[in-house]
């Protein structure tokens, strides 16, 4: 039997098989599950749960964009902050045409809290206090339940 199979051509294309010849593994959960959403989007997931439940008092918060950034910016020489004074979000107001705005800075939550139940609270808390900081309303108007917990 001399019926050698000729090597293949080393190039830079994808390699099909793993070195144990098994093939390439695929990913470790559905996109569907839980486990494949990325913290980015989990925390995402929880600021919009908090506008539908404020949207539900407040029809008017339609006209306002929701925004999650990782953190926030110094936007000029002299603007800073301690360590006490890290912003957890901020308002940007409408103008020309633009929609108000509310951000909320994700990786300063994320330090202040420790599990998933605390996360959701502290978003809530920084979505009703710019909210209403932008309707110019205190926070207790804006959600009855505000620092309840």
């Amino acid at each position: 039997m001399d019926n050698r199979v000729p090597p293949r051509a080393a190039g830079p294309g994808p390699r099909r098989r793993d070195r144990h010849g098994r093939g390439m593994r695929g990913p470790i959960a559905p996109p569907q599950v839980p486990l494949a959403a990325s913290r980015a989007d989990v925390f995402a997931d929880l600021v919009q749960d908090s506008v539908e439940r404020l949207e539900r008092r407040w029809p008017q918060l339609a006209d306002i964009d929701f925004l999650v950034l990782e953190v926030p910016r110094l936007d000029g020489p002299g603007q800073g902050w301690n360590d006490e004074a890290v912003p957890l979000g901020g308002t940007i107001p409408a103008r020309e045409g633009r929609h108000a705005r509310v951000v909320v800075y994700r990786r300063p939550v994320e330090i202040r809290t420790k599990g998933r139940d605390e996360r959701a609270a502290l978003v809530h808390e920084v979505v009703v206090e710019q909210v209403a900081e932008l309707l110019g309303l205190t926070p207790e108007t804006v959600d009855p339940r505000y620092g309840e917990d």
